[in-house]
């Protein structure tokens, strides 16, 4: 990216800064198809944004200048683009066909890929036949599924979001919070002859997930397991086979990561486990079809046409120029309500950064916080603040047109109330339009003059409407995809990188400090805040 070129862009925003999008619409008969693209089984209507030709050209232009197409390349090659890290980032090849190549210190990935996927095909079988048994020789029931982060998020919302493709042979339950009611509540109402435990962490040291299964350990033994069954019941997916063994899972059931997949990009690999025991592997292979089919997109279409870009610099758009500090996913669809969540970690963990890759301070912002939640809940929460508060948040709307239900007049009000919010959004009413409104009503005029100022809803609030055909795996993997290459190409502009993470990793450092003071294994230097909290917890805990 040219200064010049950002130049040109923040010359579009003077202009149009004080623009409303009711005379955009006026203006241009043709707004609504000409601001619409499709892909994938999407269609995506942006014409409720504060833009025209001139300023939406400027911002591809920025798309382009930064470098984004060659960038995407890189990253599709297997080019080491994770520079801090000296890594290549290749979870798109997590999702490639067979018979594809992409090579990493010359091996073919995709052949290791498909061979783990294998693995992952005749597991699930063996799980869901119930050939494969627990050690009294009773079939599985249920799946604990222990992770964080990643290697929670994304398998947890593709199991809720494809909950009508759900397999009744095993029920599949998540844990990743290391607050002790959480294990303990799903241990209670399982069986440990029929629990099969999938524990899920690249390093086999993530302290949460290490906790959890530990705890779960404990549990299967206590219930009359011995150490030696325990190799029939826990499975992982882990880089630390050393680790692993010794906690007693057999060799044969560890599943492989590799270092060029970062956590928030890992569902689409065995992190994945889960997802095929919850839905089936045909429909898990479904998903990964999806993400490819948006990957091909992403890799070919113009960047004009370019679902990812096209929401990538709308982004930027409202970040760097109007000053929006927030973004927030609207699902209207129940199943879709934990995809707000997902996309909050995809985005804010990778672009949360505070210098670039020249290795300089960055003084723009670089992403916003993402929050959301289900349509139609919201209208009668938060929606309130997005109509009539002095702070603008881009939203984006997301419906599937058909749904997994035969209740007609249901979906009919969900999608109305989708559509009228985007609609109102961006129009708003004046504060004319409802004095008539009032005054038709039998109002006084000066109860109406001094109502109508509270009811003004000022519009010229922008949002994207993303409708997908139905809510299907491959629906679901393309959507996925679509945000992660958004982000990434919101990455390229900023000159930041997307895929490492070190903010995570003082929390964690200093975390284990504090838990020696707890459990006075050590005597840690603590500030006085920390320390004196501490002191706290020891002496009320007792």
């Amino acid at each position: 990216m040219t200064n010049q070129t950002w130049q040109a862009v923040e010359q579009e925003f003077q202009r149009l800064k004080n623009s409303h999008m009711r005379d955009l619409f006026a203006a241009d008969d043709n707004r609504a198809q000409k601001y619409t693209q499709s892909a994938c089984g999407f269609t995506l209507d942006f014409s409720k944004n504060r833009i025209d030709d001139q300023s939406l050209k400027s911002l591809i232009q920025l798309a382009a200048d930064s470098g984004v197409e060659t960038k995407r390349d890189a990253m599709f090659s297997g080019e080491i683009i994770n520079t801090t890290e000296q890594r290549a980032v290749l979870h798109t090849a997590l999702r490639r066909p067979v018979g594809d190549s992409v090579l990493v210190d010359g091996q073919n990935v995709v052949e290791e890929v498909h061979a783990t996927l294998n693995k992952i095909k005749q597991f699930v079988s063996e799980v869901h036949s119930g050939e494969r048994k627990g050690y009294t020789n009773k079939a599985f029931t249920d799946v604990i599924a222990i992770g964080i982060g990643g290697s929670f998020l994304g398998p947890k919302i593709v199991t809720e979001a494809l909950k009508p493709y759900q397999q009744t042979e095993v029920k599949v339950h998540f844990v990743a919070n290391v607050d002790g009611h959480h294990i303990t509540d799903v241990l209670a109402k399982l069986n440990a002859e029929t629990t099969l435990v999938v524990m899920s962490s690249k390093s086999f040291t993530t302290q949460e997930t290490l906790k959890n299964t530990e705890t779960t350990r404990d549990w299967f033994l206590a219930s009359g397991g011995q150490f030696d069954d325990i190799a029939k019941h826990f499975m992982c997916v882990s880089s630390n086979v050393e680790k692993a063994t010794e906690f007693g899972i057999a060799e044969e059931n560890i599943f492989p990561m590799w270092d060029w997949v970062g956590g928030r990009y890992s569902l689409w690999s065995a992190i994945g486990l889960p997802i095929a025991l919850s839905i089936g592997f045909e429909n898990f292979e479904q998903v990964l079809a999806g993400a490819h089919d948006m990957d091909q997109h992403f890799q070919t279409a113009p960047l004009e046409e370019n679902l990812p870009v096209i929401m990538g610099v709308l982004g930027v758009w409202y970040s760097n120029f109007f000053g929006c500090q927030s973004h927030v996913l609207l699902p209207y669809s129940h199943y879709l309500r934990g995809f707000p969540a997902y996309v909050q970690q995809l985005d804010m963990e990778s672009n949360g950064k505070g210098t670039d890759h020249n290795d300089d301070k960055i003084e723009h912002t670089t992403g916003p916080i993402i929050w959301g939640g289900e349509g139609t809940n919201g209208q009668h929460a938060f929606h309130q603040l997005m109509h009539q508060g002095n702070t603008i948040i881009p939203a984006d709307f997301i419906l599937p047109i058909k749904p997994a239900h035969d209740e007609v007049e249901h979906h009919q009000m969900l999608a109305s109330n989708c559509f009228a919010q985007t609609q109102a959004l961006m129009q708003g009413e004046t504060v004319e339009e409802i004095k008539e409104t009032l005054l038709a009503k039998g109002i006084g005029a000066e109860e109406a003059e001094k109502l109508a100022k509270h009811k003004f809803m000022p519009g010229n609030r922008p949002s994207n409407t993303l409708l997908m055909d139905e809510l299907s795996p491959t629906r679901l993997g393309a959507l996925v995809a679509l945000y992660e290459h958004k982000v990434f190409v919101q990455g390229v502009i900023w000159n930041i990188n997307s895929f490492d993470q070190w903010g995570v990793e003082l929390g964690k450092v200093l975390g284990n400090r504090v838990l020696d003071a707890l459990q006075d294994n050590a005597a840690p230097t603590l500030d006085s805040s920390t320390q004196q909290l501490v002191d706290l917890f020891k002496a009320r805990v007792k």
